[in-house]
């Protein structure tokens, strides 16, 4: 009980603010309909009522977003288009498509990168300067590309979702690679130890935790980069978005905001206990 009053604490702050601040900025509407009416103005007992459930308010309030997000998830087929389990699934799938290809791309970079100075000097700050590029920029001349190239909607998200994830990648393993100290590489020189048998018995292990703090980041990056994908296609819990600000339903965007902070808490939370069941396996865990 005592670990968890922070936490409640914490969430009963920003309930109440969040409650303060739907009030404040969807009090305009209930004035204006009030005039509208030819009615007194509403007196501040009766704001709450007036802001708290409009059809289409400014901002949401939260029992508002969670019945959108309970009715949008449970209460519809999940194949409907409607559904947000169909579309966090389009989501998803795109998202760990990306992240194993980055992941991938990432680990053989810094492979590259640790064993070859040349490398290093020419693949490093070209990677660097990618991050640079806004995404929300780039993915709609991405997307026109691929689908150029015959590319489908999927694999578009992919490389999208893997232009994010790699980077965190590529920065840890380095780092991870890199982390052995001389002492241990001078004693499998003096063994004689191969370069193969340095990386598989020495590197690749010592780098394994800077590697899953890396995935940690890169999970999230991917699934953000699958998400902005989607601002250009039908299905996607980036699609959901860019529909409700269309039509105004801000409660539909704030429940697939909901979701998507929802999907990135429990990939994170896996990659944590596989990192947690390696590390152990491993003989590293803390």
């Amino acid at each position: 009980m005592k670990r968890a009053m922070p936490i409640l604490t914490v969430l009963l702050i920003i309930l109440a603010v969040w409650y303060a601040a739907a009030i404040w900025m969807n009090v305009p509407w209930a004035y204006d309909q009030a005039a509208r009416a030819d009615q007194a103005a509403p007196s501040v007992m009766q704001l709450p009522g007036l802001t708290l459930n409009q059809d289409r308010p400014v901002l949401p309030s939260p029992h508002q977003v969670i019945a959108e997000l309970a009715r949008s998830t449970f209460g519809l087929p999940p194949a409907s288009k409607k559904s947000l389990v169909y579309h966090a699934w389009v989501t998803i799938s795109g998202t760990l498509l990306g992240f194993a290809m980055g992941t991938t791309l990432g680990v053989l970079l810094a492979v590259g990168i640790v064993y070859s100075r040349s490398m290093e000097m020419s693949v490093l700050p070209w990677a660097i300067a990618s991050q640079m590029v806004p995404i929300i920029a780039l993915a709609p001349m991405l997307a026109v590309v691929m689908h150029a190239v015959g590319a489908t909607p999927l694999m578009t998200k992919a490389v999208i979702s893997a232009y994010l994830s790699f980077f965190p990648v590529v920065v840890g393993m380095v780092k991870g690679l890199r982390s052995p100290e001389v002492m241990q590489l001078d004693l499998l020189q003096t063994y004689a130890a191969p370069g193969g048998a340095v990386f598989w018995k020495l590197r690749l292990p010592s780098s394994m935790p800077y590697f899953f703090a890396s995935v940690k980041v890169g999970i999230a990056a991917s699934l953000v980069g699958a998400i902005v994908a989607e601002l250009n296609q039908q299905a996607g819990l980036g699609a959901r978005l860019l529909q409700g600000s269309y039509y105004g339903q801000t409660t539909q965007i704030w429940a697939a905001l909901f979701l998507s902070a929802i999907l990135a808490a429990v990939l994170v939370m896996l990659a944590g206990r596989i990192e947690r069941r390696v590390l152990t396996r491993m003989g590293m865990a803390r």
